[in-house]
This record gives C-alpha cells, structure tokens and sequence, in this order.
C-alpha cells in the first residue's frame, strides 16, 4: 500500500485520489430539488452553477414586493396597501411588510375610525356638525366605535344631567332649593321642572291673604284687607289687587251708591225723600 493512494468521490461522483475532490456542485441544480424548491411561494429558485466546491449557493427571489435571500427562502417586502385593501375616504399603512394582514385602516376626518388588516368603519364625528346637536352651554361626546352608528353622541350640562342619541338634554335645574329662596318671605317658591329646559322659569306665590304671584322673580304681595272686615254692615268691600303692596286702598260701598275709600262709608240717607208708611 502506497501513501496518498487514496480515493475522495464527491456526492455528484468527482473524484480525487490523494487529496480532496473539487465538488464542482455545477453538477446538482439545488434549485431542481425532487421534493419541492428550496425557496418560498411565489419565489423564483436560481443556481449559479459556479465551480467551486459549494452548497446551498442558490439564490430566492420574490416574484411580487421586494426581497431576495442565497441559501434560503426570501423574506419578501410587500405592501398590502398597493392592492387598495381600505374603503373610499380611507388611508392605509402598511409597517410590517414581511407579513400579511397587518395593514391598517383609518379614516379621513372629519370620520374617525381604524381597523387591522379590513377596511375600517368609519362614522361620523356628530358633535363636529353644523349646528351643534346639543345646547348651549352643554359638552358634547360622540366615542370612537367599531360600528358606523349615528345618534350615538351624548350632551351633558353642566350640573351633570345627561342625554344620549338625538337628545338635546334637559338642564333645568330646582332653582327653588338654591340656598337662599329666590322668593321673598311669607312667599311659596314652585319650580315646574318641565321639559321646556328652562332656567328662571321658578313661580313665587304669596301666602296667607296676599293674591299676587310672579314668575322668575319674587312677587309683590298685596293682602286683601277687605278680609279684616273693614266696612260697615251692609256695606260691600273690594280691594284690588296692585302691582305694588298697598294698605288702605280698599272701597267700601253703601247700598245706596255712597262709597269710601281705605275707610268706612257713611251710608247717610235722606229720610225726606222716603215715602211715609
């Protein structure tokens, strides 16, 4: 036996005796792979062929987007937004663009809505319309949902009462338990609370013989005097009610015409004028 009488066979059958074979792989397309290609989907496999002693010197290259990759499958860039995945009146971005499925949707103001990987729903900011659909004074809310639904917004005043979806809400206040009565004393303060969502809409009415009664603002009690019996027998009295609290002003009429004011009348009659009996 002789030194360096040995034989080295490549796979592809290149043979050397005594030192290493040069495997020209030129021999073997790895991109003709009996069992499937080495590179991905919708890749196209190329095999340089050089004549050195290599492997897995193939090169992948994406068909669609960018990319390519020697000795293994290509991470191909694709941008899904290229295709127009998103509605009308929609931007989309696409940051991760070696995966699928991960473009976002959003919506052009004045809409507000975002969705992954599907178009977005868009629904409109009702709060942003012309006119406001709550009132003055009041904060309105229209939140951010998956849905495209309207009447959703919410109108609050300032005292904490709220309304939602085509409402305007009613901020009327019991203006009568304020502190200090709005109405003046010996008066009865009513606050109708009605749906008319109104402010100053309180009643002050007077008590005990006064008859007047004021809205949005204390009343002026004139007390009716003639209940005190101020006149004599047989004599009507009438006291008017006055815008003003007056005393003495009212009328005591005899039955035969002859009155008197803030007083008793003198019902003296003429006893020539009656006709004997």
């Amino acid at each position: 036996s002789s030194a360096n009488d040995y034989t080295c066979e490549c796979a592809n059958g290149v043979m050397a005796i005594g030192k290493p074979a040069i495997c020209e792989m030129g021999s073997i397309d790895e991109c003709s792979a009996t069992n499937s290609s080495p590179c991905g989907a919708d890749q196209d496999c190329t095999d340089p062929n050089t004549t050195g002693a290599s492997l897995m010197d193939f090169v992948c290259s994406c068909r669609t987007g960018k990319g390519s990759a020697v000795g293994a499958a290509a991470a191909c860039e694709v941008n899904e937004c290229d295709s127009s995945p998103c509605g009308a009146g929609q931007d989309c971005i696409d940051t991760m663009l070696t995966s699928t499925g991960d473009f976002e949707c959003s919506c052009r103001l004045p809409k507000t809505g975002k969705a992954n990987g599907m178009p977005a729903m868009c629904e409109f900011d009702e709060c942003a319309s012309t006119p406001p659909p709550c009132g003055m004074g009041q904060t309105c809310t229209d939140p951010v949902k998956t849905d495209a639904s309207t009447k959703d917004f919410t109108c609050e005043c300032s005292n904490g009462v709220k309304a939602t979806g085509a409402a305007v809400a009613l901020c009327d206040v019991d203006e009568c338990t304020a502190t200090m009565s709005p109405c003046g004393a010996d008066q009865t303060c009513n606050d109708p609370n009605t749906a008319s969502n109104m402010l100053h809409d309180f009643e002050c009415t007077c008590k005990n013989d006064a008859k007047l009664k004021a809205v949005d603002g204390p009343a002026t009690c004139d007390k009716d005097e003639c209940k005190s019996n101020p006149c004599g027998t047989g004599q009507t009295c009438d006291d008017p009610v006055k815008s003003v609290s007056s005393i003495g002003d009212f009328t005591c009429t005899c039955g035969n015409g002859v009155s008197t004011t803030g007083a008793a009348a003198v019902c003296d009659t003429d006893e020539c004028a009656m006709t004997p009996s």
